[in-house]
């Protein structure tokens, strides 16, 4: 049996009830946190809390090369441990179409993702958000600037009032988490200076929402990671006051929208 458990967004007391009874269960757990993090706490402490001993795999261990983990799923109940909820990354598709191809029973314990958790605390509403994107560091897609297929998913949305959530880039090996202002300045200097939705730490016992000009989201701090950007599109009158009260939008910058 191989059980993939979505851990939440933020330390090891984000999990479900029924992902931690599974967790605790399992015979060996892996996990990969190279797509995501828990930023509120170390896999040491993760292990600790739930009494179980956690094979981290990278990269390459998880997606080029996963017989550990399916040669242990033949044979034992095995947990795999994933950031946020575990079947929004396609690598966890793949790892699991894998051990159905050899006959590994497979099942899934969802966790709170970041998709829901950025339109729970701005006020967007979530089935008027459009096709998600990522920003990366300029230097992971060899230029300097927001690459164009970015813009051109932004805009795609845009055309049809629909909103936009931007993750932004993480190399967790080396311990670097895109800012929100960075990612802001990028769209205003790369893009055009519109309006934006910061929010920092989805999950955290201090999340926060910030909506304001591109431009001067990338003059502010935004404290600690993990921090995503959401572009509006058109907005219902209930958004727009949530992003004002929420957010702290200047009320004349919505008037557009």
């Amino acid at each position: 049996m191989l059980t993939f458990i979505g851990l939440g967004l933020y330390d090891e007391r984000s999990i479900t009830v029924e992902g931690r009874e599974a967790l605790r269960a399992a015979d060996r757990a892996f996990a990969e946190f190279y797509t995501s993090k828990l930023i509120g706490t170390t896999v040491e402490d993760l292990a600790a809390h739930h009494d179980v001993d956690i094979e981290v795999r990278d990269r390459a261990g998880t997606e080029q090369d996963p017989e550990a983990i399916l040669d242990a799923a033949e044979e034992e109940d095995v947990a795999f441990l994933t950031a946020g909820d575990t079947m929004i990354s396609t690598t966890h598709v793949d790892l699991r179409l894998r051990a159905i191809d050899r006959g590994i029973e497979t099942r899934v314990i969802h966790g709170v993702t970041a998709q829901s958790a950025a339109s729970g605390l701005t006020g967007l509403q979530n089935y008027r958000f459009g096709k998600a994107v990522t920003l990366p560091f300029p230097y992971a897609h060899g230029g300097d600037d927001v690459p164009q297929s970015v813009i051109d998913s932004i805009e795609a949305n845009l055309e049809r009032g629909l909103h936009t959530l931007v993750y932004l880039d993480i190399k967790a090996h080396r311990d670097e988490y895109m800012s929100a202002s960075t990612a802001a300045e990028m769209f205003a200097d790369g893009w055009k200076d519109t309006v934006a939705v910061v929010v920092a730490r989805a999950g955290s016992p201090d999340p926060l929402v910030a909506a304001d000009k591109l431009s001067a989201l990338a003059e502010r701090d935004f404290g600690d990671p993990l921090h995503m950007l959401v572009i509006p599109g058109d907005l219902h009158h209930v958004e727009a006051e949530a992003l004002e009260q929420l957010g702290g939008c200047p009320s004349d910058l919505l008037e557009p929208l």
